[in-house]
């Protein structure tokens, strides 16, 4: 089963969720597959990650698996939202030439934004850093990594003028893993959507509020 820690550390705590079974209903998947499917239900993921279980992507690869995953500010449903995502282990028995090997994650986080950050000039660097330090962090090896970061900001008009303004950012990112074991990507991920939702960072992650007070 997929565990999750008891807050920054502690001993591993079962995940409430589907997502053992659902790894296992995968029927007719190479064995190469199977495995590095099941390796994600070692992961350890932050007590404010919601994991679910989604179809999966049938026209990207041959074989996949995808979760959805949800930040919110208590560690069950009744905390508030901060943030969403998703996580998708791609599979091709025949390699892909443009993953450079036969697996890809595909991931997409999206979290709000306070406007006073969103025209932060490190922000998209600084969330992409946070992807790539994660998965160091993880012993996550890979290749080819692809992303892009997004700034998004909402100003409502007629019916919806008395709105305020709202701000987010997504983050969509892939990359080859090489090495094999998976786990390492999704709590990769993990951490990445809780920085972007702005939760305390783990030692040695730097956020984007702390960037702007080393700034002034």
């Amino acid at each position: 089963m997929i565990r999750t820690p008891s807050r920054f550390g502690g001993e591993a705590k079962p995940l409430t969720s589907v997502c053992a079974a659902t790894l296992l209903t995968v029927t007719d998947a190479p064995p190469e597959f199977s495995t590095a499917a099941s390796q994600l239900e070692r992961a350890t993921l932050r007590p404010e990650i919601t994991l679910t279980p989604i179809p999966s992507p049938g026209s990207v690869a041959p074989f996949s698996v995808a979760f959805a995953a949800e930040v919110r500010s208590g560690k069950d449903d009744a905390g508030a939202s901060l943030g969403t995502g998703r996580f998708i282990l791609l599979y091709d028995p025949e390699q892909v030439d443009a993953w450079g090997g036969n697996f890809r994650v595909v991931t997409y986080a999206q979290c709000p934004l306070e406007l006073d950050i969103f025209s932060d000039q490190l922000l998209a660097e600084v969330t992409w850093s946070w992807l790539i330090d994660a998965l160091a962090g993880h012993g996550a090896q890979y290749t080819r990594p692809a992303g892009t970061a997004t700034r998004v900001i909402s100003t409502g008009f007629g019916d919806l003028s008395d709105n305020p303004d709202s701000a987010h950012i997504e983050l969509r990112a892939s990359w080859s893993p090489t090495n094999s074991d998976l786990s390492g990507a999704l709590e990769a991920f993990g951490d990445l959507l809780c920085l972007m939702a702005g939760l305390p960072p783990l030692p040695g992650a730097a956020s984007l509020h702390a960037k702007k007070r080393e700034r002034g």
